[in-house]
C-alpha cells in the first residue's frame, strides 16, 4: 500500500480472491492483485507472465519478497513436514519467486527486498522453524547481493521484531493445535515453558512495531540512491542486536530466559 500511494504501479500477491478484492478496495486503480501461492509453481510462472505482459521492455523496478508464515513448538515434537513447511514458504517460496522474475529486475536494474526477521540473527527457544527460515533468509540475501552486483540489482533484507499482523494470533493458534496432537508425556514436559511463552507472545504482539514502519523501511530500499544491506527496524531490535552482539553467549541466554518469563 505504501508503494501505491507513492504512484507506483505495484503487483500485490494475495491467497484468494477474496483477499484481491479487500486490497483493492482500499488501493487505486494502479495495484493490481494476484493469485500467488509461492510454494506452487504454476501460480509463480502464471504471475510472472502477467507481470511480464503488463511491463514489457521496461521491466521491473523492484521484488518485495513479504510471504511468510510462523511455525512453532519444542523441536523435539515437531513432525517433520510441519518443518519443511516452514522452510518451503519462508525460503524455497522466496527464492522460486525472484528466479521467476529476475528476467525482468534486470532488464530495469531493479532491486529486491527479502523480508527477515530480528529472529534472523538469533533464535528464541520453541521458534526454531521460524528463526532458522530466517537465518536462511539472511544467508541466501548475502549471497543474491553479491552474484547479482554486475547487473545493479541491489539486494536488501528488512530486519523487524513483533509487527502488528494477524501473524501472531495464526502463530499461537498453530501451536495449540500442535500441542493437541502431541502426547500426554510430551505436553506434560514442555507445558510450563509454553504456557509462558503464550504469555510473552501475547505481550510482544501488543508491543508490536506499526506496519507502517516496516514498509517505510521498504520503501527506502526501493527508492534511496545507496540502499543499505540491512533494515533493523525498531528500537527493541537494535537494542537486542547490539546485546546480542556483546554479550556471550550463556548470558544471552539468560537475558532470553528472563525476557520469556521462562520457568
Amino acid at each position: 500500500m505504501e508503494m501505491d500511494r507513492r504512484g507506483w504501479r505495484v503487483f500485490a500477491g494475495v491467497r484468494s480472491d477474496a483477499a484481491g478484492r479487500r486490497l483493492q478496495s482500499q488501493a487505486s486503480s494502479r495495484l493490481a492483485s494476484l493469485r500467488l501461492d509461492v510454494t506452487d509453481e504454476q501460480e509463480i510462472a502464471a504471475a510472472a507472465v502477467l507481470v511480464r505482459e503488463t511491463v514489457g521492455d521496461r521491466g521491473l523496478a523492484g521484488l518485495v519478497n513479504n510471504a511468510g508464515i510462523v511455525i512453532a513448538g519444542p523441536l523435539e515434537i515437531l513432525p517433520l513436514a510441519e518443518l519443511r513447511k516452514q522452510f518451503e514458504v519462508n525460503v524455497v517460496g522466496q527464492i522460486a519467486v525472484t528466479q521467476a522474475l529476475l528476467p525482468l529486475l534486470r532488464a530495469a536494474k531493479g532491486r529486491i527486498v527479502n523480508m527477515g526477521s530480528a529472529n534472523g540473527r538469533f533464535a528464541p527457544p520453541y521458534m526454531g522453524p521460524y528463526a532458522a527460515s530466517k537465518h536462511a533468509m539472511e544467508a541466501l540475501s548475502d549471497a543474491l547481493r553479491l552474484e547479482l552486483r554486475t547487473w545493479g540489482i541491489h539486494v536488501s533484507l528488512i530486519e523487524p521484531g513483533s509487527i502488528a499482523t494477524p501473524i501472531w494470533d495464526k502463530s499461537l493458534a498453530a501451536a495449540d493445535d500442535l500441542q493437541a496432537a502431541a502426547s500426554p508425556e510430551a505436553v506434560a514436559m514442555y507445558e510450563a515453558d509454553l504456557d509462558a511463552l503464550r504469555k510473552a507472545t501475547r505481550k510482544l504482539a501488543a508491543g508490536a512495531i506499526p506496519v507502517r514502519k516496516v514498509a517505510l523501511a521498504v520503501a527506502h530500499a526501493l527508492t534511496a540512491a545507496r540502499p543499505k544491506p540491512r533494515y533493523p527496524v525498531g528500537f527493541d531490535t537494535q537494542v537486542a542486536f547490539r546485546l546480542h552482539k556483546w554479550l556471550p553467549d550463556r548470558l544471552w541466554d539468560q537475558f532470553i530466559k528472563k525476557q520469556l518469563g521462562l520457568p
